[in-house]
C-alpha cells in the first residue's frame, strides 16, 4: 500500500513537472510573439496577444490600456527598434504566469531604456494572453 502512494505521488510531482515545462516553452513563446508583434508594429498581433483587460504601465509611469498599447505600437508612436530580454524567471499558477526579466528597449542604437519587467500571463480559451505588464528603468 505504501508503495502505490509513492508512486501515486512520483507520478503526480513528474505530471506538475512536465506541465510547468510545457506551460515554461509556451510562455516564452508567447513572449517572443510579443516582442515581434511590437518590433513589426503589428497590430492583429497584439490583438490576439493582449487580454481585453490589458493594464500596462511604462518604466517612466504612464498606463495604457489594450487599445492604447495597439494604436501606440502599431502607428508607430512607440518606436521600439529593438528588444533585449535577458536573465527570464517564469512561475505558473495554474493559468496565470508570471515572466520577469531584464528589458534593454532601444529606441535607437544610442537611446535605450534599461529596465526590470514583469509580464502576467493569463490563460483562457483565447490561449495565453498578457494582462499586466509593469516596467521599472533601471539606472544607468
Amino acid at each position: 500500500m505504501k508503495a502505490i502512494f509513492l508512486t501515486m505521488i512520483s507520478a503526480l510531482a513528474l505530471c506538475a513537472a512536465e506541465n510547468n515545462d510545457a506551460g515554461a516553452k509556451q510562455i516564452t513563446a508567447a513572449m517572443e510573439s510579443l516582442k515581434q508583434a511590437m518590433i513589426h508594429k503589428d497590430g492583429a498581433a497584439l490583438e490576439k496577444l493582449l487580454h481585453k483587460d490589458l493594464m500596462y504601465t511604462h518604466s517612466a509611469g504612464q498606463f495604457e490600456t489594450k487599445a492604447d498599447v495597439v494604436k501606440s505600437v502599431s502607428s508607430g508612436k512607440a518606436n521600439i527598434q529593438k528588444l533585449e530580454i535577458t536573465a527570464p524567471s517564469i512561475h505558473i499558477y495554474g493559468n496565470t504566469a508570471f515572466f520577469k526579466s531584464r528589458v534593454d528597449l532601444y529606441h535607437s542604437d544610442t537611446n535605450i531604456v534599461p529596465m526590470d519587467v514583469l509580464h502576467v500571463w493569463l490563460k483562457g480559451p483565447e490561449g495565453w494572453q498578457l494582462i499586466a505588464r509593469q516596467g521599472t528603468r533601471l539606472a544607468k
